[in-house]
């Protein structure tokens, strides 16, 4: 099940947020009080993966998505993905980004297989000096 995060998930939510890269705590802790959009993906009631994004009048950008690797391969980023993009489009945006680390080659082909391309890439945007790869996907309007 997918839906909005709540202040009680914020413990369980940083412990999700531990498997990214490079996690943000203070992102999370802002975002989950709003406004940011932040989604979470549950199993039998527990929050297992979540999605935070924040957007302005044209366009969502996904700062943080994630899900606990014993959840994962279940398509729980997909529908957190595709709920955001519902929720973007009925804010009224048209365009919805994010970035991806070089190496991540399943988050990049998750990203494709859901209409993402790449639309620009960022130099030393990660620690470890890697570049960011931006890609987008077109909303359309609500």
């Amino acid at each position: 099940m997918i839906r909005a995060a709540e202040a009680g998930d914020r413990e369980r939510l940083r412990a999700i947020q531990t498997n990214l890269r490079e996690p943000n705590p203070a992102l999370l802790a802002y975002a989950v009080d709003g406004p940011p959009l932040v989604l979470v993906s549950t199993a039998e009631g527990t929050p297992v993966g979540y999605l935070a994004a924040f957007h302005d009048d044209e366009t969502g950008y996904v700062a943080e998505i994630v899900v606990e690797p014993a959840h994962r391969r279940a398509g729980r980023a997909k529908r957190l993905l595709a709920a955001a993009c519902d929720r973007l489009r009925a804010a009224g945006c048209s365009e919805i980004r994010l970035t991806v680390h070089p190496d991540n080659d399943a988050a990049r082909r998750l990203y494709e297989s859901l209409g993402f391309a790449e639309v620009g890439r960022v130099a030393d945007y990660y620690e470890d000096g890697s570049e960011g790869i931006t890609m987008s996907r077109e909303l359309g309007r609500a």
